[in-house]
């Protein structure tokens, strides 16, 4: 049985409007225009038991709505959601007491506080007994390296110390599925690796279903195989990251070292130039000239080196994003 399984899943919300300056809302008063805006259209998708998952889009996408909504902090206006066997916007107990939802922008912890007293707030509210919450002090701890941190009031913590503090929390309980909103935004990139190897080995030795969102490519390249793609609130692509790249850009990216400089007019023989400054010049190549077109550059430059890479996948996802359509 599928750890989440939405069907035609719709979110639609009622706006309201006025005019513009003093007359706009001196009219606003008495009566207000309203319209629908669609933020999840017809979303139909599966998650298995484990699976670790990317959901992209840009902003306004539906993203963060369709999180909500697996979440239960959202009422779905169309569609059936399953999540663990239950409907989640009846909020029952037996399953809010099986995910947890971290919003890389939102925070759970008690700002004033040490983070120790949310989480033994969260133990009896999760019903945990003493050892077993002693026990997940200890297994997060290893972890995440929280010893020094753990009375230490929150809002002295910087924002790296904060989400990892986030993140135990939100696993305290042990849930079996992680709904993860941007969990490294804003986070150095050494924090940003630390987070991303804690959330691999959550998902590999706890078994963990995990669905993300996240603007950071580094993320979904290092994390995730499978990706589904959503944009003006319906689904694009949901696939294997492999896939999303060859579908979407039919060529790939060659790079040339060369030994002495070139002029730019002499390189653009060789095709189109995403990249160029003297001694380095990267061209887009369709899949099916690759051979030929390798052969060529390295029979009529003077090549210190050369790669032949898929293009990055934030271009692959901006792409996407531009044209708006498979």
């Amino acid at each position: 049985m599928p750890a989440i399984e939405a069907q035609n899943l719709a979110k639609t919300y009622v706006v309201s409007q006025r005019g513009e300056g003093f007359t706009g809302s001196l009219k606003g008063l008495f009566s207000r225009e309203s319209r629908n805006v669609e933020a999840v259209k017809s979303v139909s998708f599966s998650v298995e038991p484990g699976e670790l998952v990317a959901f992209l889009g840009p902003n306004g996408a539906g993203k963060t709505t369709t999180l909500k909504m697996l979440s239960g902090l959202l009422y779905p206006t169309g569609g059936t959601l399953n999540v663990l066997g239950h409907v989640p916007f009846e909020k029952k107990p037996e399953y809010l007491r099986r995910f947890s939802f971290v919003m890389g922008q939102k925070h759970q912890l008690w700002w004033e506080l040490p983070a120790l007293d949310t989480f033994r707030l969260n133990a009896a509210i999760f019903d945990l007994d003493d050892k077993r919450y002693r026990r997940r002090l200890e297994e997060l701890n290893e972890l995440l390296q929280l010893d020094p941190l753990w009375n230490t009031p929150v809002k002295k913590l910087s924002l790296g110390q904060r989400m990892k503090m986030e993140l135990a929390c939100a696993l305290l309980h042990e849930p079996e599925l992680l709904l993860l909103d941007e969990p490294t935004i804003g986070l150095d990139v050494v924090m940003q690796k630390t987070l991303r190897d804690f959330v691999t080995r959550l998902n590999r030795e706890k078994k963990t279903t995990i669905l993300l969102t996240s603007h950071n490519m580094e993320d979904i390249e290092t994390l995730c195989r499978r990706v589904i793609v959503v944009h003006h609130g319906i689904i694009l692509f949901d696939g294997d990251l492999p896939d999303l790249v060859a579908r979407f850009v039919p060529a790939k990216q060659v790079t040339a070292m060369l030994k002495e400089e070139r002029p730019r007019s002499e390189l653009e023989r060789f095709g189109p130039i995403q990249d160029y400054n003297g001694l380095r010049a990267a061209w887009e190549v369709p899949r099916e000239e690759i051979s030929s077109r390798v052969s060529d550059i390295l029979n009529r430059l003077p090549v210190a080196d050369l790669t032949v890479e898929e293009m990055p996948l934030e271009d692959v996802i901006r792409r996407i994003f531009k044209e708006g359509a498979v």
